[in-house]
């Protein structure tokens, strides 16, 4: 008997009854239905989002608007005059945006609606939501805060989805606080770039006038330098003057006193010249002497004492003058050394002021070296601030506060989630599709085992039934997959040659467990399944699983079909497709040796246990 007449003989007991066909037609619809209905329910569930009913309680009261600008009067921030309420622009937001079905609700209402189960979450924004938001620019910044109530007890996910929904709130509200922060921050930089300049041209102007005054200050210094040498000069001459004039003082003096005494003299001779006519018209009386000779002596002396008195008089008006020297050259004198004197206290104040201008000299230098450093610091400063406009002020706010840009990009993309999952289900509805062929078709032709003697010929023939059904499973599970559900795939044949030995790989499988085990291995075969479900990383990485399930990864059939499937479904590595289409043709070939090991004994070596009635099948 061969092969394909195995095969046939097993299909036509399969299909000898109506309710054998309804059964075999059933069994091999499981994997259509399983994997086609679960991945239709969860093929985009991210698009029903929509639909998700959450609660929004808002009860921000507002907060004034932080102030932006300088009064360039008075160099001080005006207060503002406008309020806002960041939590009714984000309840705003949030309803636009439609990402859950956001529903307004008093704290109250909402309580009662996720407690009753109407709402999956609730969102709360505080009455001092604003004012925590404008608080940064105060003296006592705090966070705002947004209040997330979950209830497990409606759904777990919902927990998940509303932490997402209000990181996604707070990450929102942080750009939009942070563009308008920053946005006041480069206003009021843009101001005091103003100022800056404002200040640099004033600098500037006191730059040229410190420099002025630096060379005024140094010609004053030359002025008042050689000022303190002429009057250095004028001392030593005022005092070598006042010397002189004392001396001249000190002769004058001498000479008035002699021509006081000559004028006194000359007075006195000049008052006892009638006593002396007098006494000498006595004296030529006595002699006897005529009146006529008398007159002729006296005729002859009257021109004399004319002459005398005239010469009195001359002396007199000389000794008055002399007198009038003197007192002038005492007068000189005085005034020399007084004007010594003053010279002197002149130089003095000469020599302080030039070290005054020789120190106001070096002020001044110093006042221009430093306002020159002032006016290039504030040029600097001015360059080191940009100019802008305010659009591209709101550029910038804008990049500061949302300074990441993701951009993504995908080696191997999936459509959407269904697709996803796609890979994961598709393998396991391979493995259950076979486990339930399992359930009817006979593993071992024991006709066969009895009247052949060939292990091989039994083998396959009881592989090769199951396969051939497991084939036309994911041919009908593809078409699902790409005609109903409308899944798009890279490389469709290589996919479909995947499952096709992933379904004839775990035919060979469970052949094996069941010829060697029988009824037993069957069961092995839904411990097997779920072994293969933790650990295939279907869904989580399968890093994350514990260290033991994570080394039956590498070596159980169902993640490499997993892999497999996504490399060709998606466009990812053929070489890797192809590494775990090797590692599926080393099961399939091991599982059919193990299998050949089983019947070989089993045909020439029968047991009590092989003549018992499985418990399955």
């Amino acid at each position: 008997m061969k092969v394909p007449a195995m095969i046939a003989a097993e299909l036509r007991r399969l299909t000898s009854s109506r309710m054998g066909i309804i059964a075999l037609v059933a069994l091999v619809c499981v994997p259509i239905l399983y994997g086609g209905l679960y991945l239709w329910a969860n093929q985009d569930p991210y698009s029903r989002f929509p639909d998700v009913p959450v609660a929004l309680v808002v009860e921000d009261d507002g907060a004034p608007a932080p102030a932006t600008g300088v009064d360039p009067s008075t160099g001080a921030v005006p207060a503002s005059t406008t309020t806002v309420n960041y939590g009714d622009d984000v309840a705003d937001n949030l309803i636009e945006g439609n990402a859950f079905d956001w529903q307004r609700m008093t704290a109250d209402e909402a309580a009662d609606a996720l407690r009753e189960g109407s709402v999956d979450f609730t969102v709360t924004i505080p009455a001092d939501f604003s004012t925590a938001l404008t608080s940064a620019a105060g003296d006592d910044p705090h966070q705002a805060r947004i209040e997330l109530e979950t209830n497990d007890a409606n759904n777990y996910l919902a927990s998940s989805m509303g932490t997402a929904a209000v990181e996604k709130i707070r990450s929102s509200v942080a750009e939009m606080v942070g563009s308008e922060a920053a946005e006041r921050l480069l206003t009021g930089l843009s101001d005091v770039r103003d100022s800056l300049i404002s200040a640099t041209d004033g600098a500037t102007q006191l730059t040229d006038g410190a420099n002025t005054a630096a060379s005024g200050s140094s010609t004053l210094a030359d002025g008042t330098a050689q000022l303190a040498t002429g009057t250095a000069q004028l001392a030593a001459g005022a005092n070598t003057l006042a010397a002189g004039a004392q001396q001249v003082s000190d002769g004058n003096r001498q000479l008035a006193d002699t021509a006081d005494h000559a004028g006194a003299v000359v007075q006195q001779a000049a008052e006892a010249l009638p006593q002396v006519r007098a006494d000498l018209t006595d004296a030529m009386v006595a002699q006897g002497l005529s009146p006529e000779q008398i007159d002729q002596v006296l005729a002859a002396l009257d021109p004399l004492a004319g002459r005398l008195q005239d010469g009195n008089a001359q002396v007199q008006t000389a000794v008055g003058k002399i007198d009038q020297l003197a007192d002038g050259a005492a007068s000189v004198a005085s005034g020399a050394s007084e004007l010594a004197g003053g010279a002197g206290t002149i130089a003095t104040g000469a020599a302080s002021a030039n070290d005054g201008a020789g120190q106001l000299r070096d002020g001044l230098s110093t006042l221009a070296a430093g306002t020159a450093q002032l006016r290039d610091g504030l040029a600097g400063g001015v360059d080191a601030i940009p100019a802008s406009t305010p659009d591209l002020r709101t550029l910038q706010a804008d990049t500061i506060a949302d300074p990441v840009k993701v951009s993504s990009d995908k080696v191997a993309s999936a459509e959407d989630y269904g697709a996803g999952l796609a890979p994961f289900f598709a393998a396991l509805s391979a493995w259950i599709g076979i486990y339930a062929l399992f359930l009817i078709v006979k593993p071992i032709s024991r006709r066969a085992i009895t009247a052949l003697h060939s292990p091989i010929r039994i083998t396959l023939a009881g592989w090769l039934t199951p396969a051939m059904l497991g084939a036309v499973q994911m041919l009908g599970l593809m078409g699902i997959l790409a005609i109903t559900l409308g899944f798009t795939f890279n490389h469709p044949l290589g996919t479909l040659g995947v499952m096709f030995v992933a379904s004839a790989t775990f035919a060979a499988i469970i052949l094996a467990l069941n010829v060697w085990l029988g009824s037993v291995g069957q069961f092995l075969g839904l411990v097997l399944m779920v072994l293969q479900l933790v650990t295939a990383g279907g869904t989580f990485p399968w890093q994350t699983l514990p260290a033991p399930l994570a080394a039956l990864h590498h070596v159980l059939p169902l993640g490499y079909v997993v892999d497999a499937m996504r490399q060709l479904m998606y466009g990812g590595n053929l070489a890797r497709a192809g590494w775990d289409f090797a590692v599926l043709v080393l099961w399939m070939v091991g599982a059919l040796v193990l299998a050949m090991i089983g019947v070989t004994r089993m045909t020439h070596r029968r047991t009590l246990r092989d003549l018992q009635p499985s418990l399955i099948g």
